[in-house]
């Protein structure tokens, strides 16, 4: 609100009125300015009506009510989704309605509807049918041509060429797909994270031009990033999902672009032209790091050669048309390794590229603006740190001791880039101080801990006297764990942050110290408390007597359900009293008490000690959990319908039936190795008890706030209207 709006009342009185109203102290003026204030919110209400006639400007409140307008049927409002909201949906109604029934309209439905990138296949298109010898149809064979490899990788899924002889089986369960009235939409549930800037991960120690996209040296599978669709008409193609990239269509990409611009027939990559899904910066002019262009790039099959301990190594010019070209590196997307030519070490290196996860869980390159500690008062210490310039540090250790050294209580530290640093962290804390390591917003630093040798270590928080005092960490990956001594700190807060579980993992994924907490509060430690929201991490281990932990819609691993993933300082004991919210947890609980398990997966043990306090409720629990009163809680909830139907009590079911039961509910997950795309994802085929048993009928564990089940349950309610007469239409996941 302007303070002429405010003013403008009071100025069209005479002068003499405003004179004489500041001989008395200008009440006259204090009145009009109320009034002023009042008129201004009535004329900015009455600019909102406007807006709110059209789809584009509307308030988010308003696109219900001209979505009724429409005839356009409710929908669940996914209302923990980030940036998602019902304005296309509404918005392309008429455009649905002109073009009904057709599957680039099926596409762009589902798209809007659910958030998800999506692809519609009509199967009956897929069918090898006999054909009239008067219309052959050369396009269409009943056999697959095995020169064509590319078309080969993509057989069953969603962009897949080849025909197939027809199935009866029902395709609106996601069984059967082969058949006239039938068409598929598929959805990608992983998204694409573009990070960039990263410092890849050498295999040796000194490096020999051989590195993992990764900074934590496992190998991963990139990702693409998506291209814009601008026609409604337009069915997505390979570039424009979010698909993983294949090596076949990233080496014909370049090798047509390659051969494109010896003969003079210029073929744009589709893949690393405008917006390219991966990069490798090299020293250029000025030791200043440059992007290799997207021609001196070859994609090649990295993977280990049996009986060698080298990779392939690229050549450094390849002939085209009779013309030599120069490469520089050779990459391979599908475990997202990077080799240069032999005896090519380059000083200094970065990439940036896609990666996939499932949610903005954990640190990553998403939007999270709102979790930043942005305007520090005058009498806050702020710094920010920059591997290669740019920042007041090059180190986040002498960041932390110009901190301690400063006068100021409380301190910011933020990380510019999403490079490694590899380092030896110690945090003096005082009474009354409190320290804030962040990533800034889209960026994903490394945090790599470790000894003046390089082994694993921790990050030592301590002091003589943690009183009020108080540590965040926020957008972080952290190699190694965070040790907090004696009496050192009172609260530590852990957002959005990524405690790499075992430490450090190997090139397969394997942890090397799973045995290692990723945070161990040391005993004594009566007030110290830890929160988690976001938070990927290892095992916790909490002196006994400290104030507990929360944790909010957060992952914990221990790799197993027969490991202990919280406990005391000892790994053994039980540990300070613990609340868990949408949490999955791999391994036992083990706690003084349980003030809240709510929606989460436990596929261990909850043992409490004291279990007339607290509540556990619409939650998985590990088989011989003693956890406080449950509601609607698995696998009790099975166990009372199979004893009912059976006129049976639940204790007089015998050991296997009750197995038997807990198994038919037990959670199923795509894979539950760190560090794979899917990493935590329910299956496909988990039971659904658990997909749709939280309290609002969405998923239990870390993914509830995706809302899967509500954006299905849109997609199908939307179907229904834009489908022809005589099709079935069966929703499958491209992940």
């Amino acid at each position: 609100m302007s303070t002429a709006t405010r003013e403008r009342l009071y100025e069209l009185l005479p002068a003499i009125y405003r004179i004489r109203d500041a001989e008395n102290g200008e009440p006259l003026h204090a009145l009009l300015t109320i009034m002023g204030d009042e008129l201004a919110r009535i004329e900015e209400d009455t600019a909102g009506l406007y807006d709110d006639w059209f789809i584009e400007t509307c308030a988010e409140w308003v696109i219900p009510y001209l979505g009724d307008l429409l005839g356009v049927r409710g929908l669940h409002q996914l209302t923990e989704v980030g940036d998602f909201s019902q304005r296309a949906f509404v918005a392309n109604t008429l455009r649905y309605r002109r073009r009904k029934g057709t599957a680039p309209v099926l596409e762009q439905l589902a798209r809007d509807v659910t958030g998800w990138p999506a692809r519609a296949v009509e199967f009956f298109a897929r069918l090898a049918t006999t054909q009239h010898l008067n219309h052959v149809r050369l396009d269409s064979p009943a056999t697959a041509s095995l020169r064509q490899a590319s078309r080969l990788e993509l057989v069953d899924g969603p962009l897949e060429t080849v025909n197939h002889t027809a199935e009866v089986r029902n395709i609106a369960p996601g069984r059967g797909r082969y058949n006239i009235p039938n068409i598929g939409i598929f959805l990608w549930r992983l998204q694409p994270y573009f990070v960039q800037g990263v410092t890849p991960q050498p295999v040796t120690d000194p490096p020999d031009g051989r590195y993992h996209f990764s900074p934590l040296g496992n190998d991963l599978p990139l990702f693409n990033r998506p291209r814009t669709e601008s026609e409604i008409v337009h069915l997505a193609e390979e570039p424009d999902l979010p698909v993983m990239l294949r090596r076949r269509a990233l080496y014909d990409d370049l090798e047509a672009l390659r051969l494109g611009s010896v003969t003079g027939k210029p073929a744009p990559s589709q893949y690393l032209d405008a917006s390219p899904v991966l990069q490798i910066l090299l020293p250029a002019a000025g030791d200043d790091l440059a992007p290799v262009p997207a021609a001196e790039i070859l994609i090649c099959n990295l993977a280990d050669i049996p009986g060698e301990s080298d990779w392939r190594r690229p050549p450094t010019a390849q002939s085209y048309a009779g013309q030599s070209l120069p490469l520089q590196v050779a990459v391979d997307p599908q475990l997202g390794r990077i080799a240069l030519p032999a005896g090519v070490v380059p000083d200094d290196i970065a990439v940036s590229y896609t990666y996939g996860f499932s949610a903005d869980i954990g640190g990553g390159p998403y939007p999270r603006l709102e979790t930043l500690e942005l305007d520090a008062d005058a009498g806050v210490f702020t710094a920010t740190v920059a591997q290669r310039g740019g920042g007041d540090h090059t180190t986040l250790a002498s960041a932390i001791a110009a901190w301690v050294a400063a006068p100021e209580a409380a301190g910011i530290i933020t990380v510019l880039d999403s490079a490694t640093y590899a380092e030896s962290l110690l945090i003096a804390m005082a009474a009354g101080r409190s320290l804030t390591i962040q990533a800034a917003d889209g960026q994903r630093p490394l945090l790599r801990l470790q000894d003046a040798g390089g082994a694993p270590n921790a990050l030592i928080v301590t002091g003589a006297d943690g009183d009020r005092s108080a540590l965040t960490l926020n957008g972080l990956w952290i190699e190694g764990g965070l040790s907090i001594q004696s009496v050192s700190l009172e609260t530590l807060r852990v957002l959005h942050c990524t405690l790499v579980p075992g430490w450090r993992i190997d090139a397969a994924g394997v942890p090397l110290l799973p045995a290692a907490p990723s945070i161990l509060a040391i005993s004594p430690n009566p007030d110290f408390r830890l929160e988690l929201m976001r938070t990927i991490s290892g095992a916790l281990h909490l002196a006994a007597e400290s104030d507990g932990l929360t944790a909010h819609d957060s992952i914990l691993d221990a790799f197993d359900a027969e490991t202990v993933a919280f406990a005391a300082h000892d790994g053994v004991s039980a540990g300070p009293p613990a609340s868990f919210e949408r949490c999955t947890i791999y391994g036992e609980v083990r706690a003084r008490q349980f003030d809240l398990i709510s929606e989460s997966i436990l596929l261990g043990r909850a043992l409490a000690e004291r279990r007339q306090v607290g509540c556990s409720r619409f939650s998985f629990l590990g088989e011989g959990s003693r956890a406080p009163r449950r509601h609607r809680c698995q696998p009790d909830l099975a166990l009372d319908a199979y004893a009912a139907a059976r006129n049976k009590q639940v204790e007089a079911l015998t050991t296997v039936e009750r197995r038997m039961v807990t198994l038919t509910v037990t959670p199923t997950f795509t894979t539950t190795r760190f560090g794979r795309p899917a990493y935590a994802q329910l299956s496909r085929t988990c039971p659904v008890e658990i997909s749709t048993g939280a309290e609002d009928g969405g998923e239990m564990g870390v993914f509830h706030l995706v809302q899967q089940p509500q954006r299905l349950a849109n997609l199908r309610t939307a179907l229904d209207e834009y489908l022809r007469v005589g099709l079935e239409a069966g929703i499958f996941f491209g992940d």
